[in-house]
């Protein structure tokens, strides 16, 4: 059993942890905040949340250890390096190669970076590959990142005559118009290996040789590049894949899906909660989900959103929503924002709709960027949550009248 003294002076930078067992590693985990992160193992109601094996591989393990990372971005690629590396047995989930996704570098003459689902890694004939990554969201963010500092191919033929576009916005070297020699090309190709292998520390210092070598023989427009390549390297700007964790769709493209919960009952009885689902502004009535509350007292509307939002979250299989649309005010809003806290994903974007007398839609509360940005389907999604709770409610209440 971990004892609380060990998880005094946890940093509060992003970062791997793993939980151990003597030398076992039982479990391996990334997070924005190590500290709020780890913290929240130790929290009230982690079966509730989280499911009880993540509680038995808490009671088993008997120290955390932490590896902090300079930015979001490294935590997510040394997660799936040490999961690879370890497989430890609580990370099973990690393991189904066939749902996840993979970075593969492919075997040609001018290898192409490509994310791929590992059902369909078959497909291709690959000199690396890197992952598993959970949700396709985070991955083609970090992806995107990555490329503005090593730009690489991924579609374009090469020996073109023109540029392609991905040339004009920094985003291929030119590979397409024979702009970079097959030797650069390679030496690029390495470097976004090594990144992907959660080297570092090498690529950096590989970069930095490069850099000296260029500068000695009055290459200077060639070192100048890889000077800007190691102060990106060194300042990651991955707002944008914490925020992929809430809102990820800023460019217009891939999916977007909105998840909306409610709860319904009547004097307290036959409480049941739902969620409802809206991909690229879409019902998906396939994808809802109906809950018969377990744990949560009669009448308890905190507990039940509480109970619901856990158990969502303990579904990694299911896709993780770009926004979260809860019903109420101020008090379910911070139940839901420490739920999400508990599970290591408080930077998904999350509102409340309050409502009139008349169960209207009077104000959007939590995230202001998304209660403007798609008000139209938040409110849709919360009033057809409560036509579903409410159908949910009366069809249960129906059941227990025989």
């Amino acid at each position: 059993m971990i004892k609380s003294g060990q998880l005094k002076n946890i940093t509060d930078s992003p970062g791997v942890y793993l939980f151990k067992r003597g030398q076992e590693i039982l479990y391996i985990g990334r997070a924005t905040s190590l500290r709020n992160r780890v913290r929240s193992y130790f929290g009230r109601g982690l079966a509730e949340t989280r499911g009880e094996w993540l509680v038995k591989m808490v009671n088993e393990a008997t120290r955390v250890e932490t590896r902090p990372t300079d930015s979001v971005l490294e935590a997510l690629i040394l997660e799936a390096v040490l999961i690879k590396k370890h497989q430890p047995k609580h990370n099973a989930k990690e393991k189904d190669g066939k749902t996840f996704w993979y970075v593969v570098i492919t075997e040609e003459k001018w290898p192409r970076i490509l994310l791929v689902r590992g059902s369909n890694l078959e497909k291709y004939l690959t000199s690396a590959v890197f992952g598993p990554f959970p949700y396709s969201t985070e991955i083609k963010t970090a992806l995107k990142i990555i490329r503005k500092i090593f730009p690489f191919r991924d579609k374009c033929k090469p020996g073109g005559s023109r540029p392609c576009f991905n040339y004009q916005i920094g985003l291929c070297p030119g590979v397409c118009a024979g702009l970079v020699s097959e030797t650069d090309y390679r030496k690029l190709v390495k470097q976004i290996g090594l990144f992907f292998s959660g080297k570092k520390r090498q690529l950096l210092q590989s970069l930095d040789s490069e850099m000296k070598r260029l500068a000695r023989k009055q290459m200077f427009e060639g070192a100048g590049k890889i000077k800007k390549q190691l102060f990106a390297l060194q300042h990651i700007q991955d707002v944008a894949l914490i925020k992929s964790e809430g809102i990820s769709s800023e460019s217009g493209q891939g999916l977007f899906r909105l998840e909306a919960y409610d709860v319904a009952h009547l004097g307290g009885q036959n409480t049941v909660g739902v969620m409802v689902v809206l991909e690229n502004g879409e019902m998906v009535r396939d994808k809802y989900r109906k809950f018969k509350l377990r744990t949560s007292k009669a009448g308890d509307d905190l507990g039940a959103l509480r109970e619901i939002l856990g158990r969502r979250l303990n579904h990694p299989e299911w896709p993780f929503p770009n926004l979260i649309v809860i019903d109420g005010g101020k008090n379910q809003l911070k139940v839901a924002e420490n739920t999400l806290l508990e599970n290591g994903l408080e930077q998904m974007a999350l509102v409340s709709v309050v409502k009139d007398d008349k169960h209207r839609a009077r104000e959007i509360l939590g995230d202001k960027t998304a209660g403007k940005k798609y008000e139209a389907e938040i409110i849709r999604a919360n009033h057809e949550a409560h036509r579903f709770a409410i159908s949910y409610h009366r069809q249960k209440r129906r059941r227990a009248l025989f």
